[in-house]
């Protein structure tokens, strides 16, 4: 989350009418590389400016400019917060400030994914009267159960009062409905909010200082895991929070699963699988991990008989303390989940996000509303905020789990981590005098395909595994055929003469929608790297994961993307 601050200039657009073109091409297992002229993929401005491009010659741009306050970009729990607390602020004190907000999702919420178990604190702090309000907070947790997985065993692992992982006095919500309301309260305060925008620039002034932010253009050529299920009623547990490790995976591959029973009137059930994006294998599929598990006989029991309704996918920041940036720079400041501030252990942030947006919003009225405004820049620069935040409790909560999720880099792994939480957090409460480092960027871990063992999936049943293509649909994925992929690629030989090569194709198994597909040349021998971004959830692992940081993730037309319903 980004907020931009004090008369900053925003959406921006122009609307052009464009041919509809959509190719569809079969899909082809890799397994050689191409020594053919490589065929373009990527047309996106970013890697092909328009100057250079000759058809853009005499074409007006003209561009629509807005002036406002504080500008947010992005409506998830982060950017409401802190739009809510400023108009509060304001409200409270009598004072008149334009406070926007751009979302990329044609609605709010319509891009919002989590399991989720909501720590309330921060909620709390910024809505006194909740409930009278009418949020949603429907389902407060009632049972907690942690285990690890063998092949065919459940072990059960008792939850101690004050480990990361106990959940209680907490809710079990479905995010996307929450982030709704609180679109909701944010326009009955006064704030504007712009759903369907997605900001692609950021704006500067002549010193520097960031000025604001401009919306992508639309009508553009193309050629320029949770889910939720309802289950039968009798294996239905109103408030219970299931967490696993262990199976399918290996103890050197960080990651688990939750299991939330829903209380919204009807048997629902989140259900969902983590992966950490440091795994070693190139054959390892995350979303195929996920299917296998539901196989387990303590986890298949409660999903026969159920009907699967909603899928998504999304990447979560799991770096923690160490890896969190400096989070103010002249003109804005960085929020929510996308600086790090996630407690992995717990895996939950929408609290700490939340709170990260209520406390920039103070630190950033204070300075608007002062007589004695003195700025060195153009665009303010809110130092104020980061020295709150590390006075909050969300740095205290992150400094005390800090250790956790590096101490699973060990020769025992998941395990090693389990063994240090229970010595030095629960003991210590995370004050030993050390801070363990993690061990580099996902994107550098994976090793050569010759290296590691081909992984042999079982076929999906159609019951309580599913295929991929199948699941993107029940995510509501749409974006508009012609346009530019916003997957773009710094160099369109990477993927086969490289990723293909040495790591076996692994974007057409991180991906958990099909977006990256390894087809046959037209002419020749080899292969080609098909983009398919009209599928894609915008989860952002491409990104990240990819071993030759070829892919660039850009926003696409505002609107498109994922139409999650309460996730």
């Amino acid at each position: 989350m980004l907020v931009r601050l004090t008369k900053l200039s925003c959406p921006a657009y122009q609307w052009f009418h464009a041919l509809k073109i959509k190719k569809c091409l079969p899909l082809c297992a890799p397994r050689c590389s191409s020594t053919s002229a490589v065929p373009q993929i990527t047309t996106h401005y970013t890697i092909h400016p328009r100057e250079k491009d000759k058809r853009w010659e005499g074409v007006n741009m003209e561009r629509f400019a807005e002036e406002a306050d504080v500008v947010i970009v992005g409506a998830g729990p982060a950017g409401l917060s802190a739009a809510i607390r400023l108009k509060q602020l304001a409200a409270e004190q009598e004072k008149d400030i334009r406070v926007c907000l751009v979302e990329k999702a044609a609605q709010i919420g319509a891009h919002t994914l989590s399991g989720a178990c909501l720590d309330p604190a921060a909620f709390k702090e910024l809505f006194p009267d909740w409930k009278e309000k009418g949020a949603p907070l429907n389902t407060p947790v009632t049972e907690d159960r942690f285990a690890i997985l063998t092949e065919k065993h459940r072990i059960p692992v008792p939850i101690l009062p004050g480990l990361p992982m106990n959940n209680h006095g907490n809710y079990i919500v479905r995010l996307g409905h929450l982030v709704s309301w609180m679109g909701e309260q944010a326009e009955a305060l006064g704030v504007e909010v712009y759903p369907g925008y997605a900001a692609a620039e950021v704006l500067y002034h002549e010193d520097g200082s960031v000025k604001g932010i401009a919306t992508n253009d639309v009508g553009i050529q193309k050629d320029g895991a949770p889910k939720l299920w309802v289950i039968d009623e009798k294996k239905w547990k109103p408030g219970r929070v299931d967490h696993t490790v262990g199976w399918p995976l290996d103890r050197h591959t960080y990651g688990g699963s939750f299991l939330y029973h829903l209380n919204e009137g009807e048997p629902l059930v989140a259900v969902g699988f983590v992966v950490g994006l440091d795994y070693q294998n190139p054959y390892l599929s995350p979303f195929r991990e996920f299917q296998r598990w539901k196989h387990h006989p303590s986890i298949r029991p409660t999903l026969e008989g159920g009907k699967r309704i909603a899928y998504g996918a999304r990447a979560l920041n799991e770096g923690g303390l160490q890896s969190i940036p400096k989070l103010t720079f002249p003109g804005g400041l960085l929020i929510g989940c996308s600086p790090g501030f996630m407690n992995v252990p717990k895996i939950k942030g929408t609290h700490t996000a939340m709170k990260s947006g209520s406390l920039a919003a103070e630190a950033i009225f204070k300075q608007l509303t002062s007589e004695n405004l003195q700025s060195k820049t153009a665009g303010l620069h809110v130092t104020e905020y980061e020295d709150n935040l590390k006075q909050s409790w969300v740095w205290k909560e992150l400094h005390a789990v800090r250790n956790i999720r590096p101490s699973c880099h060990g020769i025992l792994g998941v395990y090693g981590g389990m063994i240090y939480t229970g010595i030095f957090y629960w003991i210590l409460r995370g004050m030993e005098p050390w801070t363990l480092k993690h061990k580099g960027s996902d994107s550098e871990q994976l090793k050569p395909a010759k290296d590691c063992t081909p992984i042999e999936y079982p076929k999906p049943d159609g019951q309580i595994s599913f295929d991929l293509l199948s699941s993107v649909a029940l995510s509501g994925t749409n974006h508009e055929h012609d346009q530019p992929a916003h997957l773009t690629l710094k160099d369109d030989s990477i993927p086969v003469n490289r990723n293909l090569s040495i790591y076996d194709g692994p974007e057409q198994r991180f991906c958990p929608a099909g977006v990256y597909e390894f087809v046959p040349l037209e002419q020749g021998d080899g292969f080609r790297l098909q983009i398919n971004a009209q599928n894609c959830v915008h989860c952002k692992t491409c990104d990240i994961k990819d071993p030759s940081q070829n892919i660039n993730w850009v926003v696409p037309e505002g609107g498109g993307g994922p139409a999650y319903n309460g996730m």
